[in-house]
């Protein structure tokens, strides 16, 4: 999950290189480049491509795909500290839907884990640099509505992780990840059709990068996903703003003040607890004799 969360930092630091050309046209050309690289390795490793288990192959696939048209809509429409915010709700979906979906229970004291790190999220972007709207602000009617695209976007994302974690041991990581391109290629085509830019020189290139970025961290995060338990790994989503940080003041020249400082100690404190935690409790667990021991 960590090298997860690294190459999906680099995946946004080469969409931010492309802010000019519409975000469907990005989603298209990566899908692209990763509907092929899963296809060829696929094949070169005798797996079917189609997999077996069509049903939850094809739920990981859409709601991923849908996930990520949302955060994109949220992203062009709204402030990006309020979008990034929105789309770091879906740590916290994924665990909880994790308790009826695949049956993992959520302990009392990981509640308080992840609150600690999401208001450490919302102080990072609170004293962030500001960023300037792409374009004429939005209607306060309509900035709702975009924020509820956003929030529909991380509750999507939690469904989509809580199906890969259902295919733990039913599917390769690779057929998984090939689902998602299947799906996601035909929507944003739909969406290129009423707008078109043609990218340019080195946007090719750029084109080329983000789509090997999102090839391997969707590899690593499946497979993540497929180890582990989801409220463990789940978490250290929040890590990524991290390497995001670390990129945008490298790359872009953002600085951040002490409040956002203050934000980052959080996040790290309230996933550091969460591992620690569970660590904790699961060899606790281990070491218990079963229960028919213990009655005998």
């Amino acid at each position: 999950m960590l090298l997860s969360t690294l190459l999906f930092a680099g995946m946004n630091a080469c969409v931010k290189q492309l802010h000019h050309l519409p975000a469907l046209e990005i989603i298209f050309f990566r899908s692209i480049f990763s509907i092929v690289a899963s296809y060829v390795a696929l094949r070169r490793l005798g797996v079917a491509p189609f997999g077996n288990n069509y049903r939850l192959l094809i739920s990981r696939g859409s709601t991923g795909a849908v996930a990520l048209v949302c955060y994109f809509l949220a992203i062009q429409h709204l402030p990006l500290a309020t979008a990034v915010t929105a789309q770091y709700l879906a740590p916290i979906f994924t665990a909880v839907m994790g308790i009826w979906l695949v049956r993992e229970p959520v302990r009392s004291w990981q509640w308080v884990f992840f609150a600690l790190s999401f208001g450490g999220v919302v102080l990072v972007q609170q004293g962030g640099p500001a960023t300037p709207s792409a374009g004429p602000a939005e209607p306060a009617d309509l900035g709702l509505v975009y924020l509820g695209i956003g929030v529909l976007g991380a509750l999507l994302s939690g469904l989509s992780y809580n199906a890969i974690r259902k295919l733990r041991g039913r599917e390769h990581p690779l057929v998984i990840v090939f689902y998602f391109p299947l799906i996601s290629l035909p929507l944003a085509a739909l969406g290129c059709l009423f707008h078109w830019q043609t990218p340019q020189g080195m946007d090719w290139l750029w084109l080329l990068v983000c789509g090997a970025f999102t090839q391997g961290a969707q590899v690593a995060m499946t497979r993540a996903y497929q180890l582990e338990r989801l409220s463990r790994v789940a978490p250290l989503n929040y890590l990524g703003m991290f390497y995001a940080l670390g990129l945008g003041y490298v790359f872009f020249g953002e600085n951040f003040g002490p409040v956002a400082y203050a934000g980052m100690a959080m996040v790290l404190l309230g996933v550091g607890l969460n591992a620690w935690y569970t660590s904790h409790v699961d060899a606790r667990s281990a070491s218990l004799p079963p229960a028919e021991e213990v009655v005998a």
